[in-house]
């Protein structure tokens, strides 16, 4: 069933064709004055429609020939014109009452499911050997809502980790372990055989390797050398290379796991750089084959820039000079790859704003080659968390900070506005310790995720974990403050019952409620969970509005009302835990 706004809109575009005005000018809002639910802005466009026909029509008199023929609508209580010509319109109670219920007996809470399609979202970009780092919060945090945003709409959607394992970095972890321990059957290149199955390494191992062998080449072509030259026999398939490979990723993949996971981020598909290197120079021949391909300079590239563009679009890199595949090469391996396994109706990549220009490259090239529809590829951009000096977000010494610090100072930041508001005094340790992990995470998601995901935002703690105003905290103290309603309508014995709206602040909780399948909708399609952020905020501002003006359990409100009240207040509870569970927010039983 649609939404009350969804029904007036098409009400509304009807009566505008009806006097021969287009329907697109005659668009149902939201109300951004007044005390009016909906308004209709269409008068003010046909006026001039009007005016360019030689017809004498006023936006006013327009206004109240659409309100005429309105008047029968059975969704509409009353309307009137505010300023030159806006048509305010307010539902009835008896509409909004049958709204509540048909959302109460949707298990979608009215998201509308499109044509199911096939999608990839790639997010998370971890690199193997490396700890995660505050760098990949964004990517992770956004693309994990996505994700969620894109099933919950029905559609099929595996999420790819795409993790950075193969390159240069790989020659300096293989020959920085020769070093120290050149003894490892892994450096014989006579060996013949299987590789041990334990690891010679752990991640911390590898957390000290890469930086000692990286710095040491910086300063010594020699010792870069040594690197090179491992990254080339890696690459051209040396055995025990590949068999340290896989150890690599495999201590990566466990630690990253771990990481992830508390930052509620789930995988399907963790694969890599190195998966794809096989399918390389099968794909450099087709691409050739296909004549897109020309030498410049002794370098293979595919030409991207289109005839006429005024902006700067360099060429596709597939082979440098010296023979060695690039990022653009890995990029398009991939996507031939996830054609042949997956062949998805979509991709999705969730990636830093400054990697754009290196997308549409990509994304040209693979159209150019006939593989994907422009349609099919899409980049996800995103801006920085800050420091307050608005830079991106460093330690103190001028580092990068691990992901397990910041959490760790989000956690610490949660316990200690825990402790100052008393709340969870009376728990055990345990509990309180679990309740400022969810408030610290909840804290940190939700300060990233409300923002329009291109603008760049400041890290504080103080300031995000806070039960007032648009936080995280806030909306898990909403959820809680539900759940302890309901606990003790329980324990009294009352009951759920038809929801029946008779004050304000119930009808304005009903049609705040009655936006979520439109706010979910518009952050799918926009890819913008900002969108759900903002919708969920209001719905809980709505929730303590009508919790103060409309009492539920008290000793004198009739039983039928708090019968429609708690069920009110249930579908309430509902919608905002599905809509934080979307943004990968999860709330405790209680604070």
């Amino acid at each position: 069933m649609p939404s009350i706004l969804d029904i007036l809109d098409a009400a509304f575009r009807e009566a505008f064709v009806a006097m021969e005005f287009p329907a697109q000018i005659a668009g149902v809002q939201e109300s951004t004055r007044g005390d009016a639910p909906f308004q209709c802005n269409g008068a003010l466009a046909a006026a001039g429609i009007a005016k360019k026909r030689g017809e004498k029509l006023n936006p006013r008199d327009i206004a109240a020939n659409v309100m005429e023929s309105m008047t029968s609508h059975p969704m509409i209580e009353k309307m009137d014109i505010g300023g030159p010509g806006f048509i305010n319109i307010y539902p009835s109670q008896a509409a909004v009452s049958k709204r509540a219920a048909e959302l109460q007996d949707d298990e979608n809470l009215g998201i509308v499911q499109p044509k199911p399609l096939s999608i990839i979202v790639d997010y998370g970009g971890a690199n193997v050997a490396k700890p995660m780092h505050v760098g990949h919060l964004r990517s992770a945090v956004i693309g994990e809502a996505i994700k969620r945003l894109l099933r919950v709409q029905g559609h099929k959607v595996l999420g790819d980790v795409h993790m950075g394992d193969w390159g240069l970095q790989m020659g300096h972890l293989i020959s920085e372990l020769e070093i120290e321990q050149p003894d490892l059957p892994y450096f014989d290149a006579n060996k013949v055989g299987a590789y041990p199955t334990d690891s010679p390494v752990t991640m911390d191992d590898l957390a000290r390797l890469y930086p000692k062998a990286s710095n040491a080449a910086k300063g010594d072509k020699d010792r870069m050398e040594r690197s090179r030259v491992a990254t080339a026999e890696l690459q051209a398939g040396r055995a025990g290379y590949m068999a340290l490979l896989g150890h690599f990723i495999d201590v990566s993949v466990a630690a990253l796991k771990i990481g992830y996971g508390n930052l509620g981020v789930e995988f399907d598909l963790w694969k890599g750089e190195a998966c794809v290197d096989p399918l390389i120079p099968d794909m450099i021949s087709e691409l050739k084959a296909k004549g897109i391909t020309e030498e410049d300079d002794g370098a293979l590239i595919i030409r991207v820039e289109e005839e006429g563009e005024k902006k700067d679009v360099p060429p596709v890199m597939l082979l440098a000079s010296s023979g060695a595949v690039l990022y653009h090469t890995t990029d398009l391996a991939t996507l031939v790859d996830r054609k042949a396994e997956n062949n998805p109706d979509l991709i999705v990549y969730v990636v830093d704003q400054r990697q754009a220009l290196h997308f549409e490259q990509v994304f040209r090239a693979a159209v150019k080659a006939d593989w994907y529809a422009p349609e099919q590829l899409y980049h996800v951009g995103f801006g920085t968390m800050n420091g307050k000096d608005g830079k991106p977000f460093k330690t103190r010494e001028g580092g990068v900070l691990r992901l397990e610090d910041l959490l760790g100072i989000m956690n610490e930041a949660a316990t200690k506005r825990l402790e100052e508001s008393g709340i969870g005094a009376d728990f055990d340790a345990a509990e309180r310790t679990e309740i400022a992990r969810k408030v610290g995470l909840a804290a940190l998601k939700f300060a990233d995720l409300q923002n329009q995901r291109l603008t760049n935002y400041i890290f504080d703690p103080e300031r995000f974990t806070a039960f007032e105003g648009k936080t995280g905290p806030y909306l898990l103290y909403a959820v809680v403050r539900i759940k302890s309603i309901l606990r003790k309508a329980e324990t009294q014995g009352s009951k759920a019952g038809d929801i029946v709206v008779a004050e304000p602040a119930e009808e304005q909780l009903v049609l705040a409620l009655d936006a979520f399948g439109r706010a979910v909708a518009t952050s799918a399609e926009k890819y913008s969970p900002h969108i759900l952020c903002d919708h969920i905020y209001k719905v809980a501002q709505a929730f303590s509005r009508f919790y103060t003006e409309c009492p539920i359990l008290v000793d004198d409100t009739p039983h039928d009302v708090r019968a429609s009240r708690l069920a009110l207040a249930q579908l309430t509870l509902r919608q905002l835990e599905m809509g934080l569970n979307i943004l990968g927010i999860d709330a405790p039983e209680r604070m």
